[in-house]
């Protein structure tokens, strides 16, 4: 049985829809949907009842579904087996401020218990170097935040969180529910460092940087130029704060996306087990 159509009928009942699984697994709907076909035809039982709102595992489909959660979990310790078995393998993580913190509590578990056996070296990036130094290629794969330009690297989202601007709790905007880029005219900004990526600066900055500022390369920096200069900074909205500081949520501006990322032309098989259970445990 194709390991590789288990996995899309894993997607199927548990999202319980098949628009929302092709979504899950990068793929369109069409080819998703004749798989599942293919595969009651091969077993000769219906795995799914259908209906308007999506689909149902019938009781053969529920049998299934155990047994290929089980199975696929087990194809995916194999890889991490064999490294073991060849010695030790390496990975060096990139994180970018506070992604490893986001992200590592649901990932580090799930990876150590696939590959136990690899050793992880983290690199950690300041605000000059979204990549987290996959660009520069000192890491193999990175956990950081977008925007940045993307060419040669492929990402995977594992979470979405609003963005607002950062002010003293006496600023005339502390009390607002939400803001818009208009009611930000006319601040000072932070000034983040020269050379980091153009795409990075313009969403993390809601105008010109204070000329007579200096460069903030991590986020207290940042935080502290709020407290102590009043001027203004953008962050994600759970971001943990200063006392004296708040959040305002900025209605028009898209979410920030922590996510993970690595180089498009990778065939490192650790990398490939890192994103792999980075996908799983934000799935769960």
């Amino acid at each position: 049985m194709d390991v590789r159509v288990l996995r899309y009928f894993v997607a199927v009942a548990e999202e319980r829809h098949v628009g929302r699984a092709a979504s899950r697994l990068h793929m369109t709907q069409p080819p998703l949907s004749r798989a599942i076909r293919q595969l009651e035809d091969e077993l000769g039982v219906p795995l799914f009842e259908r209906t308007p709102k999506g689909v149902t595992l019938t009781a053969a489909g529920t049998v299934l579904h155990g047994e290929a959660v089980a199975l696929l979990r087990q194809a995916d310790r194999i890889p991490g087996l064999v490294i073991a078995a060849s010695g030790t393998a390496n990975l060096t993580i990139g994180t970018l401020a506070d992604t490893a913190e986001h992200a590592a509590g649901r990932l580090v578990p799930l990876f150590r218990d696939r590959h136990p056996h690899v050793n992880v070296s983290i690199h950690e990036a300041d605000l000059g170097d979204p990549t987290a130094g996959l660009r520069a290629g000192i890491v193999d794969v990175a956990l950081t935040r977008t925007p940045f330009d993307s060419t040669g690297i492929r990402t995977h989202v594992l979470r979405s969180v609003p963005v607002g601007v950062v002010v003293r709790d006496s600023d005339p905007l502390a009390d607002h529910v939400t803001v818009s880029a208009a009611d930000l005219v006319g601040r000072r900004w932070v000034r983040l460092p020269d050379d980091a990526d153009p795409a990075w600066t313009a969403y993390w900055t809601g105008g010109p940087h204070d000329a007579a500022a200096p460069v903030m390369r991590t986020i207290q920096e940042c935080l502290q130029a709020v407290v102590w200069n009043g001027i203004s900074a953008l962050a994600p909205v759970d971001q943990p704060l200063p006392a004296g500081l708040v959040v305002v949520a900025l209605a028009d501006r898209p979410p920030s996306e922590i996510v993970v990322a690595w180089p498009r032309t990778s065939r490192n098989p650790v990398v490939r087990g890192l994103v792999q259970a980075a996908e799983t445990s934000y799935r769960m």
